[in-house]
């Protein structure tokens, strides 16, 4: 891979209830440079919960990056150190999300509209850390759509020293839709996105919203340093199993079949399940897209999710999920290497 290409090329959003370590080390063994996010973590529950178990990962999963909810800067700042020391590529802060509770807790997409305290908790993470510091918001809030917003809210926010903005190509309307809704009704306006790379030619800007093709990643990179792709992922995993060859120029790593990387995933659960006890069917509800359009996937997923099945050994489900699989030499869309290498 060319050392030129940025480390935003591609990434994973942050996605709440999805994208955990589970997720994260499921999503890596399908692209090795495609940088993935954490959950949202809000600064409350690492200064006052379970800090370590917040941020717990996989050694597997760098590239990856701690998103951060909140919004005092002397809070984000011991968070952002506590993400650093834990072993963090970045560290991320969150202006685009839209719930009731990041609402009530003044972070979130509505901190949008206090560009200045952003700047500050900004400046007090980059004053702490060595690793970057960026920031992932929507074009704007509510009904306010003019770009002069966006612009002067990038400007003032790179004033605190962040260098990369992950822009959700969607308004945040913050009363009378549901974040589902606002991930889905707000319209798309990539060219507000594309406005700012020309504004600020000096930033990385990296455009979220909408993309879920090869064909759109593409389009975008061609005018932006960075696509961040969410629920396709999530639900098409294999969308990303050719990534590092199609858009890193990375040919050393073999395609995985999705048999391999399924059973990669049943040797996890029982690792997972030895070192922390974490239950099979926590890990295998992340990977249930694997075989998103092929024959015989809905029973697949349907073995996958039985909660009858759940005292069972995952090996042993895993068995009986083979019975509703296509033969890979079935299949033409899945490459013939038998295995995956080595991280």
């Amino acid at each position: 891979m060319s050392s030129n290409v940025s480390p935003w090329r591609l990434s994973v959003a942050p996605m709440m209830g999805w994208t955990d370590r589970h997720c994260r080390y499921f999503h890596r063994l399908l692209t090795r440079h495609t940088l993935l996010y954490t959950e949202m973590v809000t600064t409350g529950a690492l200064i006052h919960g379970n800090a370590a178990q917040h941020l717990n990962f996989n050694a597997e999963e760098h590239p990856v990056a701690l998103q951060l909810g909140g919004s005092d800067p002397t809070d984000l700042a011991i968070c952002a150190k506590l993400g650093q020391d834990r072993g963090y590529d970045e560290i991320n802060l969150n202006c685009g999300c839209p719930s009731e509770r990041v609402l009530r807790g003044a972070f979130g997409a509505c901190l949008m509209g206090e560009a200045a305290l952003v700047r500050d908790g900004v400046k007090a993470m980059v004053d702490v850390v060595d690793i970057p510091v960026t920031v992932k918001h929507r074009i704007g809030i509510d009904k306010v759509e003019s770009y002069d917003f966006v612009r002067d809210f990038v400007g003032t926010v790179a004033e605190g020293g962040c260098q990369v903005f992950l822009v959700h190509a969607r308004n945040a309307w913050l009363q009378g839709l549901s974040p589902k809704e606002n991930r889905e009704i707000p319209p798309l306006r990539y060219e507000l996105v594309y406005q700012l790379k020309r504004d600020f030619p000096h930033l990385t800007i990296a455009v979220n919203g909408g993309i879920t093709t090869h064909e759109q990643i593409a389009h975008h990179l061609g005018q932006l340093d960075g696509v961040m792709i969410g629920r396709e992922a999530y639900h098409n995993p294999w969308l990303m199993v050719d990534w590092d060859s199609r858009f890193y120029g990375d040919d050393a790593r073999p395609t995985p079949t999705r048999e391999a990387v399924e059973l990669a995933m049943v040797d996890y659960m029982e690792r997972a399940a030895q070192e922390d006890g974490a239950p099979w069917y926590s890990i295998a509800s992340h990977m249930l897209g694997l075989r998103h359009s092929l024959h015989g996937a809905r029973k697949w997923r349907q073995v996958w999710s039985d909660h009858h099945l759940k005292p069972l050994p995952a090996r042993e489900v895993w068995a009986m999920a083979q019975a509703h699989v296509m033969p890979a030499a079935e299949e033409p869309q899945i490459e013939t290497s038998t295995s995956i290498s080595s991280f």
